[in-house]
């Protein structure tokens, strides 16, 4: 006879938790921001599915899928450090990190990493050692940080690496620079985890070089 796992009220706990959205109490106001709650005159570069303020020392990369040569991230250097975006489609009212966070952790460990589950100013996060092919460096490492965020109708991740992993004043310039990001989802219907679309900004002066890198 089979179990009628809808009775566990353990399981319908985990599901709850796994359904939750998550992110900081005051995301609505400190970010990442939701297009309707952004400035609107405020100088942000638009990058299609995600809009980026500019700072001193900022600079931009879009990361193209060579076959379909389309934009699948957004890499912002920043002191010391690197910090990848992607925003995803998501429902509304049931978040996807909590979900996505145990995929990461899972795939890290099928490559023989490790990951750690942290609280940070995002919420629930995960410090991880990930193998890196670095020649004459047998076993070598590389150290990331996943965060991410539940918006409305969209899911914000974020990847740092560099200095923000070990220095604080790095660190807090950095989460700084991703509360700071807005994110674009508009109307058009798309299935919950599909990347939002990103776009090369059409002003002629934040032109990419060969690299896909911006001065902003």
């Amino acid at each position: 006879m089979g179990v009628d796992e809808s009775a566990d009220p353990s399981k319908d706990g985990q599901d709850e938790l796994e359904q939750a959205k998550s992110g900081p109490a005051d995301r609505s106001t400190a970010g990442p921001l939701d297009e309707a709650e952004a400035n609107a005159v405020r100088p942000y570069v638009d990058l299609g599915g995600v809009k980026i303020l500019p700072r001193d020392g900022l600079q931009l990369r879009l990361e193209v899928e060579e076959n379909s040569q389309r934009v699948v991230a957004v890499g912002l250097d920043y002191a010391g450090s690197t910090l990848q975006v992607q925003p995803f489609a998501a429902p509304r009212t049931t978040g996807l990190w909590h979900e996505i966070r145990h995929q990461i952790a899972e795939q890290i460990a099928k490559q023989g990493g490790t990951t750690k589950l942290t609280v940070g100013p995002f919420g629930p996060e995960l410090l991880a050692e990930i193998p890196a092919a670095a020649p004459g460096q047998p076993g070598a490492k590389r150290l990331a940080r996943f965060i991410g965020v539940d918006g409305p109708r969209w899911f914000l991740r974020g990847v740092i690496a560099g200095d923000a992993l070990v220095k604080p004043d790095s660190a807090a310039l950095v989460e700084d620079l991703f509360r700071s990001i807005v994110v674009v989802r508009g109307s058009t219907p798309m299935p919950p985890r599909d990347l939002i679309p990103l776009a090369i900004p059409q002003s002629s002066s934040n032109s990419p070089d060969a690299s896909g890198a911006l001065e902003v």
